[in-house]
C-alpha cells in the first residue's frame, strides 16, 4: 500500500505543479484582447460580459495555455491519467468489479474528450486529441485486462 501513497503523491505534486504554472502561463490572455472571443468558453458560459482582462475567467487562462503552449497542460492531464491509473490498480485489489466499473467510465470519459478535440484547428488542441485519445485507449486496455483477469479467475476455481 505505501507504494501506492507513494507514487499518488507524486502524480497530485506534478499535477498541482503543472496547474500552477498553466494558469500563470494563461494569464496571457488578459493582454491578447483578439483572443478573448475564441479562448473564453467559460466566461461565455457563465455570460459573462467581457470589457477588460480583468473580467475573464480562470479556468478560461487554462484553455488559452492549452491552445498556444500545450506542454504544461499537457503534463497536468497526463498526471491525472497516472492517478487514475494507479488508483484503479490500488481498489482492484480492494474489490474488483468496482475496478473494473471505474476504469469503464474513465475510459467513457476520455474517448468524449478526445471527441471534443477531434477537428481542432490549434496545435494545442490536436495534442489534447493524442492525449485524450490514448488515455482512453489505455483505460479501455485496463478494464478488459482486469475483467478478464477476474473472469479467468473464477473460471480457474473448482
Amino acid at each position: 500500500m505505501f507504494k501506492y501513497v507513494i507514487q499518488l503523491i507524486l502524480g497530485f505534486l506534478t499535477l498541482l505543479v503543472s496547474t500552477a504554472i498553466s494558469w500563470y502561463e494563461g494569464s496571457g490572455i488578459i493582454d491578447n484582447p483578439f483572443e478573448w472571443k475564441y479562448s473564453t468558453p467559460f466566461s461565455q458560459l457563465f455570460n459573462m460580459e467581457i470589457n477588460n482582462g480583468q473580467d475573464i475567467s480562470q479556468l478560461d487562462y487554462f484553455v488559452y495555455e492549452a491552445k498556444f503552449q500545450p506542454f504544461f497542460p499537457t503534463i497536468m492531464t497526463v498526471s491525472v491519467i497516472y492517478i487514475f491509473a494507479v488508483l484503479i490498480v490500488f481498489i482492484y485489489q480492494l474489490n474488483r468489479q468496482l475496478s473494473i466499473i471505474l476504469s469503464g467510465i474513465i475510459s467513457c470519459v476520455g474517448i468524449v474528450s478526445s471527441g471534443i478535440f477531434l477537428n481542432s484547428t490549434t496545435d494545442g488542441g490536436n495534442v489534447f486529441f493524442g492525449i485524450t485519445a490514448v488515455g482512453a485507449l489505455i483505460f479501455i486496455c485496463i478494464t478488459i485486462s482486469l475483467w478478464y483477469k477476474k473472469n479467468s479467475s473464477f473460471n480457474l476455481q473448482p
